[in-house]
């Protein structure tokens, strides 16, 4: 299931990725690295919630983005 970002929270998510997301380093995604580096699908992703750590282990650590997102 997609989630939706609305127009005003695309920085938010992307700060609290590149803060918070044990799985980004320097914008690449960890969980895709197979031998080359992936960008991060969360932080290209203007209009909604792909990654599924993001939304299960990250969002939730900043109540007021999670709670406007959900």
């Amino acid at each position: 299931m997609l989630i939706e970002i609305k127009a005003g929270q695309f920085r938010k998510v992307s700060r609290l990725v590149r803060r918070e997301c044990c799985n980004c380093m320097d914008g690449n995604c960890l969980l895709l690295d197979d031998g080359e580096t992936h960008t991060c699908v969360q932080l290209i992703s203007k209009y909604h919630i792909f990654c599924n750590h993001f939304k299960d282990a990250v969002l939730p650590l900043d109540k007021e983005c999670s709670c406007a997102i959900k």
